[in-house]
């Protein structure tokens, strides 16, 4: 397992009081997990939680910016993980409800992600055409008169 860096480990401390949370080695970052379920990012020592369309609102509003990666071909793509409020960086008790709010919304995106398929209405059954049933030939009377 890869060694784990100074923020990484630093980063974890904060989030005790949310509950055992593991850091695993991904794409030259780290991703957080709280009761297996991802909820955070760490990418160039700087820490980002999971939103969602409930969510997201509150991490914008309070200064938060998403993690936002090149993609082939030039283009940008925009994630769904935003940086809490720079003011709560230093302070697990302040950082709290904004790891709770990311827990939560990895909590919603696996219920989404549960849900069964809309299912298909059945096909109406097919009139069968009944075949009509050959009447048996009439027997021709043996009789001679």
């Amino acid at each position: 397992m890869a060694r784990m860096d100074s923020y990484v480990e630093y980063t974890l401390e904060l989030l005790e009081p949310l509950g055992p949370v593991q850091a695993r080695r991904m794409f030259g970052g780290w991703g957080l997990h709280h009761a297996g379920r991802m909820m955070g990012l760490i990418i160039e020592d700087r820490l980002y939680l999971k939103t969602d369309d409930t969510s997201r609102p509150t991490f914008e509003a309070a200064g938060g910016e998403p993690f936002v990666y090149d993609a082939a071909k030039g283009r940008k793509v925009t994630t769904s993980y935003w940086t809490p409020p720079s003011d709560v960086s230093d302070d697990a008790h302040a950082l709290l409800p904004w790891a709770r709010r990311a827990v939560e919304a990895s909590l919603r995106a696996a219920q989404k992600q549960k849900k069964p398929a809309a299912k298909k209405k059945p096909a109406p059954a097919k009139a069968k055409t009944a075949t009509p049933k050959k009447k048996p030939a009439a027997k021709k009377s043996s009789r001679r008169a």
